[in-house]
């Protein structure tokens, strides 16, 4: 653990140097680039995943057909008319004059096309209670939201003058506009309050307006030019939008408590009484270094999205390990240009009635100085306590049941489209959300296609996968024929995909798969939510390695300590698993469900524990590095590791907990969200940061270390090939210029 050399080495403590040098240079680089990123991104416009690209396997199979025949699928709408009891039925003049009304009243919109009446189409139920009215919207499916009001205003007309009938609609365009209509903005909403509720909790930290807004300016700015670039990337990458706002979520996390971490140590030192350009070179030499390597974990971390083959998941994890990238740069470049410029008036615009939090003369905490003492007392029993507390947090997660979430898993109640939506499948199972088969063929009015396709209608219904009725609608140019198959199991996923498999297993290959040259994918929303769950599967264990191992060897390289990286790894999945648990406790079993709005949901979005694992295992380390890396700078000072530890854990416990708290509120306003899926995100990244700064790093890491002593520091002599990636801690005297100092600080 010696240190005998009294170089500045580290390119943190180099770059902070230089930028301090050269301040106005830094700032006006960092600017130029913020706005060159941002100017040359907005220039080239930005590339968003294709349909196509989203998925592999037969959906995308399905897609490129369409996309390569040059087909544009309308958006369908469907009308559900039915009787409010069993006086009316289909065969009645009542039903019929509304079927009529309703024909006439959408086709004099001039927005439809294909209008067909039930009686034509034989959509009516066995009990003769409901039917529906089929039709397209014309114009592009994308947009189709934005023109179906007029064709909702006549079906409401319609319903007016036939009280007795239920008549409603639903389709693409009905609830791209529904949903744009009532969640629309709620992401807008979100977004636009993170900011204000992390300058606001920066505010309380520092009580003083410049130092609180300089985190909030490099997050924001950094957020501006990843944008930039997620332009420029897009058109070998696309981007999507879950993929911007998961960028400005992580960007506003990262970037905030990066600056946070540089910004309190320098401001801790100043408090100790080294001058200005010294408590700047220990922020540079120590924060800053602890910030390059998070920094770079964080990104190996989103990197590992990069192998689930999901265009939106590549999105998501390119464009987070961009905006971390941008993020921890600025941090060791402007961040101390910024601060050598302020100086003292950093502390300008301090605020009426918040003071300084009462701290010890050496930065320690009190609460956590006081929580240590009992910990470091009997670290045996802290361990065995707040491991046994973790682990029976995560025993749910061992049943966790993952799905795509349907409509009225979704929304509840909330939307007035999912009661329509229900009635619809029971009515008619799979009616509102049918396969549909792609066959692809050389001649699709060959004899012997047409029989293939005729004896298909036939089976998918005498297989038992659908109940009918199926359509065929043939593209005689393209030699394309789109067939629809209303599943049974309808909105019940589970059964849903078991008709599925009858159709891709049996029905397909008895009948089209008999000819040559014919292809016949199957696709849809179940058949997407299968391939998705699939290829998802496919890609845990590659993911889950690629991740563990490279954090696993950050960790080793950056601290030249086995037991550390071991540690470091096994703590962030205990972290990872229990908020695992929670999610399934909270949204699978119901238990405290009714305090976040997430009654009745009873399962886990298919996508979110992947997503989950690779953020928090990346947004983790952040604390993880940082208190890690003051406990290794204490040691290396002298103190014994019991001492260190205490050091450590105290003197980061401020700042750790002040950005745990943004984390913590930016998080939780995703789970104020109305949409489930977002509200799961939400409510999982919140507990999962909270546990991992307060009993993750509070109790669990400093009674395991105290358990280990000098065993923290184990490295093996066989690895001392490796490259040593750790920094002098304190490289220059600056002792001198401190008095009262138990100890020499070298920086």
């Amino acid at each position: 653990m010696g240190n005998g050399d009294s170089r500045v080495r580290g390119i943190a403590a180099r770059a902070g140097g230089w930028s301090a040098r050269h301040r106005w240079a830094a700032v006006g680089i960092w600017v130029l680039f913020v706005v060159l990123a941002m100017g040359i991104g907005s220039a080239a416009g930005r590339v968003d995943v294709d349909e196509s690209d989203q998925l592999k396997g037969e959906t995308h199979t399905a897609a490129t057909i369409i996309d390569d025949a040059g087909i544009k699928e309308p958006a369908g709408e469907t009308v559900l008319i039915q009787s409010k009891d069993a006086s009316v039925t289909s065969t009645d003049s009542e039903f019929r004059t509304a079927v009529t009304a309703l024909v006439k009243a959408v086709e004099g919109t001039g927005r439809v096309t294909d209008v067909t009446s039930p009686y034509d189409t034989r959509t009516i139920s066995k009990d003769g209670r409901s039917a529906l009215v089929q039709f397209d919207m014309r114009g592009d499916a994308d947009t189709a939201g934005d023109r179906v009001e007029p064709v909702l205003e006549a079906v409401a007309g319609v319903q007016k003058d036939h009280g007795s009938l239920r008549i409603e609609e639903i389709g693409g365009a009905s609830m791209a506009k529904q949903y744009k209509d009532a969640y629309g903005n709620d992401f807008k909403k979100a977004e636009y309050s993170a900011v204000p509720v992390a300058l606001g909790i920066l505010l309380i930290a520092f009580g003083a307006l410049v130092a609180a807004l300089l985190p909030v300016a490099l997050a924001v700015t950094a957020i501006i030019a990843t944008m930039g670039l997620m332009g420029i990337v897009s058109h070998v990458q696309p981007m999507s939008d879950t993929a911007n706002s998961v960028m400005l979520l992580v960007g506003l996390a990262v970037g905030v408590d990066y600056c946070l971490f540089y910004l309190r140590r320098e401001r801790e030192e100043r408090e100790a009484g080294r001058d200005a350009g010294a408590a700047l070179r220990i922020a540079a030499a120590t924060s800053g270094r602890a910030i390059i390597v998070s920094g770079v974990t964080v990104c190996v971390a989103m990197a590992g999205m990069l192998f689930t083959g999901l265009a939106e998941f590549e999105a998501m994890g390119l464009a987070s390990l961009m905006v971390v990238a941008v993020a921890m740069v600025g941090s060791v470049t402007v961040l101390p240009a910024l601060l050598s410029l302020l100086g003292e008036r950093v502390e300008k615009g301090r605020i009426p009635f918040l003071r300084r939090r009462n701290r010890r003369g050496n930065g320690e905490s009190r609460f956590w100085t006081a929580v240590l003492k009992g910990v470091l007392a009997k670290p045996l029993v802290s361990v065995l306590v707040a491991a046994g507390a973790l682990l029976a947090i995560a025993a749910p997660a061992v049943g966790m049941k993952t799905e795509n979430l349907t409509l009225d898993q979704e929304f509840g109640n909330s939307l007035p489209i999912v009661g329509t939506y229900n009635r619809v499948n029971d009515a008619f199972p799979g009616g509102s959300d049918p396969a549909e088969v792609v066959v692809k063929a050389k001649d699709i009015n060959a004899p012997e296609v047409k029989s293939a396709l005729a004896n298909f209608k036939a089976q998918a219904v005498s297989s038992g996968a659908s109940r009918g009725p199926v359509d065929i609608k043939l593209h005689d140019a393209q030699n394309v024929a789109f067939v629809y198959v209303p599943l049974v199991g309808g909105s019940d996923q589970d059964k849903a995909a078991k008709s599925l498999e009858k159709l891709r297993d049996e029905v397909r290959p008895a009948t089209l798969g008999k000819i040559d040259g014919v292809q016949a994918p199957i696709t849809g929303n179940v058949a997407g939510s299968h391939d998705f769950n699939d290829q998802l599967l496919g890609s845990v264990v590659p993911v889950f390695a690629f991740v563990v191992v490279f954090a696993f060897l950050l960790m080793l390289l950056s601290f030249r300590s086995l037991t550390v990286a071991i540690t470091s790894i096994a703590l962030n999945l205990l972290s990872v698993g229990a908020a695992y648990g929670i999610l399934v406790a909270v949204f699978q079993h119901g238990w405290g469900a009714s305090l976040v709005g997430a009654e009745g949901v009873g399962a886990i979005v298919t996508w979110l524990p992947l997503f989950l694992f690779v953020i928090l295992f990346g947004l983790s380390m952040d604390y993880h590095v940082f208190v890690v890396s003051r406990i290794r700078e204490a040691r290396l000072r002298g103190r014994t590791t019991q001492e260190a530890i205490q050091h450590g854990v105290v003197t980061t416990a401020g700042v750790v907990t002040s950005a745990a708290v943004i984390m913590v509120a930016v998080f939780a306003i995703f789970g104020t969200l109305s949409m489930q899926s977002m509200k799961q995100m939400g409510v999982g990244l919140a507990a999962a940061v909270l546990i991992d700064a307060t009993v993750i790093r509070g109790v669990l890491l400093p009674a395991v270390m105290a358990l280990l002593g000098e065993r923290n520091w184990y490295f093996p002599k066989w690895l001392h090939r490796l490259p040593d990636l750790t920094h002098d801690e304190s490289p220059e005297e600056v002792a001198s210029t401190v008095t009262g100092e138990e100890e020499p600080v070298r920086v």
